[in-house]
C-alpha cells in the first residue's frame, strides 16, 4: 500500500479514537515521562501489520524509536517479542489500540491464509483471497493474505474482469458477456494504457457444464470459475477444459469457488484445478492474540 494513502487511513483511525484527547491518559500522566512498551505475542500463528504499525508510530510521534526483533511473515509463538518502542509514555499509550487493532487483524488473516495455503502446498494449486474485505482496509488484508502464504485475486474492480452469474444473466449469457468484454478491452486499449487494456485478464464464472462449453468456444477467457460445483463435477470440468486446452493450444487457468471450506479446500485441490478462492480468509477469520505491555 502507498505510504501517503496509508497515512491518510491513519489520520481517520487516530480521529475516530482520540478526537479532542485522550483524557485518561491526560489525566494522570505527565507530559514529558518516558517509557518503553513492548508487543508481547500471545498465540501461534504468521505475523503481520509490523511494518503498517511503524507507520502508525512514526505519524502520531515521529520521536518515538522502534527497536524490532521479529518481521512480518514470521511464525510467531506465546511468549514472542516482537518490537520495543521507546518514548513519551503519552504518546505510547494513546497509539496503542489502534495499533493492535490493526495488528491483531492483519495477523489473524495472514495465519488464517497460511492454515489454507499450508493444506495444499503440494498440489501445485494456490488458495486465491476475495473482496469480501473490511471496507477501508482492503489492501492491508490483501497484504496479510500474501504474507500468509496465499495470493491475491483482483485487488478491485477495476484490475481485471471477472464476469459473475448476474452479469452474464444481464448480458444475454456467456457468449454476449464473453464478447462485449473482449470489446470493451480492444476499445478502451485503443483510448490509452494500450498495455494495460491488452493485459487484462478476463475471468467468467459458469454454472454448468453447458456454460463451460460455450466459455470455451469463444476462446476469450483467460480464466474459468467453476462455482459451488462438488470435488466430483470439478474432475469431470477439469478433464473437459485440459482436453479443450490440447486442441486449443493454450492454457486455461481453472478456480474453484463457493462455499470452500478449511475442511475441504484439499478435495478441490487434488481434483487438478490452479487455485481456490476461499472468502473466509478475509471475513471469518480469528485476529491473532497479542498486547503491547508497558516495560517497567
Amino acid at each position: 500500500m502507498e505510504k501517503q494513502e496509508l497515512r491518510k487511513l491513519i489520520a481517520i483511525w487516530f480521529e475516530e479514537d482520540i478526537r479532542d484527547g485522550d483524557h485518561t491518559s491526560l489525566s494522570c500522566i505527565p507530559p514529558t515521562q518516558m517509557g518503553c512498551q513492548q508487543l508481547i505475542i500471545k498465540d501461534t500463528g504468521i505475523l503481520a501489520g509490523v511494518e503498517v504499525a511503524k507507520e502508525i508510530i512514526n505519524y502520531f510521534d515521529p520521536e518515538c524509536r522502534f527497536e524490532q526483533f521479529l518481521h512480518d511473515g514470521d511464525h510467531v509463538k506465546p511468549g514472542d517479542i516482537a518490537f520495543k518502542v521507546y518514548g513519551k509514555e503519552l504518546s505510547l499509550l494513546q497509539i496503542e489500540r489502534t495499533m493492535l487493532n490493526i495488528m491483531q487483524r492483519m495477523s489473524g488473516v495472514a495465519t488464517t491464509a497460511h492454515k489454507y495455503q499450508s493444506l495444499i502446498e503440494d498440489t501445485g494449486c494456490h488458495v486465491l483471497d476475495t473482496r469480501k474485505t473490511t471496507p477501508g482496509l482492503r489492501y492491508l488484508e490483501k497484504e496479510a493474505v500474501a504474507l500468509g502464504g496465499g495470493m491475491n485475486h483482483r485487488i478491485g474492480l477495476f484490475d481485471m474482469i471477472l464476469l459473475k452469474d448476474n452479469h452474464v444473466d444481464f448480458a444475454g449469457g456467456i457468449t454476449n458477456a464473453l464478447t462485449r468484454a473482449r470489446d470493451y478491452l480492444r476499445n478502451k486499449a485503443t483510448e490509452g494504457q494500450t498495455e494495460r487494456f491488452l493485459n487484462m485478464k478476463i475471468e467468467i464464472e459458469v454454472r454448468n457444464f453447458e456454460e463451460i462449453n460455450e466459455a470455451l468456444a469463444t476462446n476469450i477467457p483467460d480464466r474459468i470459475m467453476l462455482d459451488n460445483f462438488t470435488p466430483e463435477r470439478t474432475k469431470e470440468a477439469v478433464d473437459v477444459i485440459r482436453a479443450w486446452e490440447k486442441k486449443a493450444g493454450r492454457h486455461m487457468e481453472i478456480e474453484s469457488s463457493g462455499g470452500i471450506t478449511i475442511d475441504t479446500i484439499r478435495d478441490y485441490a487434488l481434483q487438478g484445478v490452479d487455485f481456490v478462492s476461499v472468502g473466509a480468509l478475509t471475513h471469518s477469520y480469528k485476529s491473532l492474540d497479542m498486547s503491547f505491555k508497558a516495560v517497567k
